[in-house]
């Protein structure tokens, strides 16, 4: 199992949209990220920077990152677009964090 973290961008005075959204997950967003391993994902927002930080851990190589090709991803992508920085595609701008400290 690896531990992976990244960041995004959430737009200005967006947080109860984000919140709301996320609150209603897709079911088959969900079980689409069960299956490909992503487990104890938490998104944390700094409110003084509308930094999202986002961690997952993973069964496996990839994470939510890695489903890129995936139609349920980019519909997901297309209905988040207007509430955060996105790149032209609509895929969320995501910063990977290193891990420099772990306790176990």
């Amino acid at each position: 199992m690896q531990r992976l973290a990244f960041r995004m961008k959430l737009n200005e005075g967006q947080k109860e949209a984000y919140k709301e959204r996320h609150d209603k997950l897709w079911p088959e967003l969900k079980q689409l990220l069960k299956e490909n391993g992503v487990s104890d994902y938490s998104i944390f927002l700094d409110e003084e920077t509308n930094m999202l930080f986002a961690f997952q851990k993973v069964s496996g190589k990839g994470g939510s990152q890695d489903l890129a090709k995936n139609d349920i991803v980019k519909k997901w992508w297309d209905f988040m677009a207007d509430i955060m920085e996105v790149h032209p595609d609509n895929s969320p701008v995501s910063v990977p964090l290193e891990e420099l400290f772990y306790m176990e």
